[in-house]
């Protein structure tokens, strides 16, 4: 391993190892990493796509009073989120419990003040599982749990991309509720599902500076109307 990154926290689940790195950025700022399964996840550098993820949904719906997200990561897209004062319920969605432990207890050092927030619960479950039995309905659905369907970190995701989860994802918006979902490759076969479930979608591309290489990372958006 390079001498100027340092793992700091580990755990093997049933579905793999996920990892926490702390690295030096070329301007020598400490910066956290999340891998899975030796995947890199992404970190505490650049995360523009992932507030982002959170900001156009919030932009493009009048009273987002109910959020749920899809992926806990390392915090940026609910905390983008919980900064919006119209949002009063905001559920997350983390298959691997040691994440939820690692933001609660600080080893993520700003993770212990966005989980502190009494809008927000956590569900630790399959994002697949937890829609299909949701009961509540919600004004957006952020989605962030893989690097998107060119580039899985676990193949059960794929799922996550496909028409049926889709459809089911449009079942639990309000009128005029939006879904984003957050890819690391261009996805036009995602782009094509959500045009027919929804009737329209778009795609947008971010450009991001990721370990000093330029990269681009895309949002898909729908609204259910």
């Amino acid at each position: 391993m390079d001498p100027e990154v340092v793992e700091i926290a580990r755990a093997e689940t049933e579905r793999g190892d996920v990892v926490l790195r702390r690295r030096s950025s070329a301007a020598g700022a400490d910066v956290l990493e999340l891998r899975v399964n030796g995947v890199f996840v992404m970190d505490t550098l650049e995360t523009t796509s992932e507030i982002e993820l959170a900001a156009q949904a919030l932009e493009l719906v009048d009273e987002p009073r109910s959020v749920v997200i899809g992926g806990l990561g390392l915090g940026f897209t609910l905390q983008r989120v919980l900064a919006d004062p119209r949002v009063e319920r905001a559920v997350v969605v983390e298959i691997e419990e040691p994440l939820v432990q690692w933001m609660r207890e600080g080893t993520v050092p700003h993770g212990p003040a966005i989980l502190a927030d009494q809008r927000v619960s956590i569900v630790n479950a399959d994002i697949a599982m937890a829609v299909a039995e949701a009961r509540s309905t919600y004004d957006l659905v952020l989605l962030d749990v893989d690097n998107g369907p060119g580039y899985l970190v676990h193949e059960a995701n794929e799922a996550v991309y496909e028409v049926q989860f889709l459809r089911r994802c449009r079942e639990l918006l309000s009128p005029g509720g939006v879904l984003v979902v957050w890819s690391g490759n261009p996805a036009p076969d995602l782009l094509d599902a959500m045009r027919e479930v929804f009737g329209s979608a778009e795609e947008q591309r971010h450009d991001v500076l990721l370990q000093d290489r330029p990269e681009g990372y895309y949002l898909y958006l729908a609204r259910a109307t």
